[in-house]
């Protein structure tokens, strides 16, 4: 079973995603902020990251460029789910480390898409 990190401050937002991806046969572990997300993705290893990048304590962007410079996390692939749609955005995400980028409100059959694709095919049940 895949385990995915969600780094995320909105409850709504977390609880909608956490419960979508489990019922997808995903395990999830949760982090609030991205001093959290970067400590807890030390510990769990997970194979996927969604990372929110207006988060406190800690922003997305930090807490993703920490994670691409240590040995046992910056393999794993990271998506980026920010509010900010706007132009550069998503070369902003990129330049930060991340493999892929998605807007809020979370479309959750694109990011569906974007997590198969960043997994592979057999990832999902």
């Amino acid at each position: 079973m895949p385990k995915i990190l969600l780094v995320e401050d909105n409850e709504m937002n977390r609880d909608m995603l956490s419960r979508r991806l489990e019922r997808r046969g995903f395990e999830i572990r949760i982090a609030v902020d991205g001093a959290e997300g970067v400590a807890l993705a030390q510990q769990e290893l997970p194979d996927l990251i969604l990372m929110d990048m207006s988060l406190p304590v800690m922003d997305g962007w930090t807490a993703t460029r920490q994670l691409k410079t240590i040995p046992q996390t910056q393999a794993i692939p990271v998506i980026a789910l920010t509010a900010h749609a706007m132009a550069g955005d998503l070369e902003r995400c990129l330049a930060a480390g991340c493999d892929d980028y998605d807007t809020k409100p979370v479309d959750f059959p694109r990011l569906m898409n974007k997590i198969q694709a960043l997994l592979g095919e057999g990832a999902l049940t």
